[in-house]
């Protein structure tokens, strides 16, 4: 028997065993409650759940304890003796949750006390999580800038590890004398570059577009336009970048020429104009359900002043909504920074500090995701290169953050 089918008999098993138990439950409920005379303190349903409680907590701890003794090659027990074992206990929880019902008992109080530490271990989930991953990264990242100098790797503006991939290959001598340069701005370069054109097409039409539905649209047009906005965020970023790559950027180096410019097919504004309208419905969405949700009263208010629909849109509305305002652009910002499929498809992978839009560059994300698919040692500085990259990354996206919520405090201590 695979694992395949010992999960689905598992399940297969549980699930009709928890059915039993709610429906026991129950009964069990109204024949105590009929037996003793007096009322129950709780609902029948939730005596229901309660020995649905008993009876799945014992199997899906024998479940997690095989598991984990099998990650971590303590033991390797075999899947029929975990199901069965499993099925034993539920049955033998089942029983025991059945006699514990009596009139006095409060099931609803021990359902409300699972479902608060149910909740408090999915929020500890995502915390943990979170810290695994800043882990996990500072890690490499220690290892990698005990070959590479911080300040070097912060302030230097070329990046050439070709050295480093010959070393990592055992082809020093190939490399000859030279050091390594690891040098980040030219990769930071183009990110906040390739960011900058895409918040600067998705920030305005985002924003204008959420103005238009909530303020201007009808309700019939309002329901067109919304969900055909919305569809731009369910196109896979491989389709934004052939559509960047095979018309955009040709389109970009005709415009050019017509004006006398140079331009190449791989540059760093066709990404990010592509990439500013692949944002746009989170700036769209967002702005305009927060628009949305300002009360009434205000734009009552307003017109009662005498003001006109532009200027409570300008006075009123959007100083209203900033702090909403603020997080979808930052949400936008962050999208921006971590996208690769669009830049390594339509910008390229040569390192280049520029501030012409029309010449080829590439971005952080790019150059994390070229490190990790070579074919050099893990532990050679060219690939620990990539853990150096995500750190960094990371403080700049904490202290963006760290950023919009002080803005966001300060606005929403003004207007709420």
């Amino acid at each position: 028997m695979n694992t395949g089918d010992a999960i689905l008999i598992f399940f297969g098993g549980l699930i009709p065993l928890g059915f039993a138990a709610y429906t026991m439950g129950r009964r069990r409920a109204f024949s105590t409650a009929a037996d003793a005379g007096t009322p129950m303190h709780s609902r029948p349903q939730q005596y229901g759940w309660y020995a649905v409680v008993w009876m799945a907590i014992p199997a899906i701890a024998v479940a997690l304890v095989a598991t984990f003794a099998a990650l971590l090659g303590v033991a390797d027990p075999p899947v029929t003796m975990t199901f069965v074992a499993s099925l034993v206990l539920a049955a033998g929880g089942l029983a025991a949750g059945l006699h514990t019902i009596r009139p006095e008992l409060r099931a609803r109080n021990h359902l409300d006390r699972l479902i608060r530490w149910l909740l408090l271990g999915a929020a500890l989930v995502s915390i943990v999580t979170t810290i695994a991953i800043v882990l996990s990264i500072v890690f490499e990242a220690i290892r990698f800038f005990q070959v590479v100098s911080i300040w070097e790797f912060v302030t230097g503006t070329e990046w050439a590890p070709d050295k480093a991939f010959l070393v990592g290959a055992g082809r020093a001598g190939e490399a000859g004398e030279a050091t390594y340069t690891f040098g980040s701005v030219p990769l930071f370069a183009g990110t906040f570059m390739v960011t900058a054109i895409a918040m600067g097409v998705a920030l305005p039409v985002g924003l204008l577009s959420a103005i238009f539905m909530s303020e201007y649209a009808s309700r019939r047009v309002r329901g067109l336009a919304k969900p055909v906005l919305e569809v731009l965020a369910g196109i896979p970023t491989v389709v934004y970048g052939f559509f960047a790559a095979i018309t955009v950027s040709p389109m970009i180096v005709d415009l050019a020429a017509f004006f006398g410019l140079d331009a190449s097919y791989n540059n760093i504004l066709s990404p990010g104009l592509v990439m500013g309208i692949m944002i746009i419905p989170f700036i769209s969405s967002l702005s305009d359900d927060v628009i949305n949700s300002i009360p009434h009263s205000l734009r009552e208010g307003a017109y009662a002043l005498g003001t006109t629909r532009s200027e409570t849109i300008k006075q009123v509305l959007l100083p209203a909504a900033t702090p909403g305002i603020v997080s979808a652009t930052l949400l936008g910002v962050s999208r921006a920074l971590g996208e690769t499929m669009i830049v390594v498809m339509a910008a390229g992978l040569r390192p280049n500090l520029t501030l012409n839009p029309l010449e080829d560059m590439t971005t952080v994300t790019v150059r994390i995701v070229d490190a990790l698919t070579g074919d050099q040692e893990f532990d050679s500085p060219a690939t620990l290169a990539a853990f150096g990259l995500g750190l960094v990354l990371f403080i700049v996206t904490l202290s963006l953050n760290i950023v919009s919520t002080v803005m966001v405090r300060r606005f929403k201590q003004q207007y709420d």
